[in-house]
């Protein structure tokens, strides 16, 4: 089989190649260029060019479960626990409703101990008595720069 013979290709992945030719030529790319993206992006999504069989179920089953982990790692936590939580039917209102309320809980959980507090207090108050000789200073020179 020579280089470049689509020969193996289903007529599903010709036919998908043909619509990506398509609208890269609409975007303005050459015949060439628009062909050879058109068939590199059907290779990626299917493996190449196979005929059906277990080898094609193979390379869908891989693109879907590298999507369905890149997904999973963008949900957070309280979207979560906000799918869980809402029916089936839910609008996407619904849905963001539900993760806020998710959120408001777990930040509330999340409030510092006293310990903390304390700390952060003092902190405030060194960074207030630094400040302050600084001020001062420099209200004293501005008032006599303006006199």
């Amino acid at each position: 089989m020579p280089r470049g013979d689509k020969s193996s290709y289903t007529d599903t992945q010709k036919r998908k190649a043909g619509h990506i030719e398509e609208s890269e030529k609409d975007q303005g790319r050459s015949g060439a260029a628009a062909e050879r993206i058109a068939w590199a992006t059907v290779n990626k999504q299917d493996g190449g060019g196979r005929k059906g069989g277990s080898a094609k179920k193979t390379a869908t089953r891989t693109t879907k479960a590298s999507a369905t982990k890149k997904a999973a790692v963008k949900k957070t936590a309280a979207q979560k626990a906000a799918t869980k939580a809402v029916p089936k039917k839910a609008t996407s209102k619904t849905v963001k409703k539900v993760a806020k309320k998710a959120t408001k809980k777990a930040a509330k959980k999340a409030t510092p101990t006293p310990a903390v507090k304390k700390t952060v207090k003092k902190a405030a108050k060194k960074t207030a008595a630094k400040q302050a000789p600084r001020k001062a200073a420099s209200k004293t020179a501005a008032g006599t720069s303006a006199k």
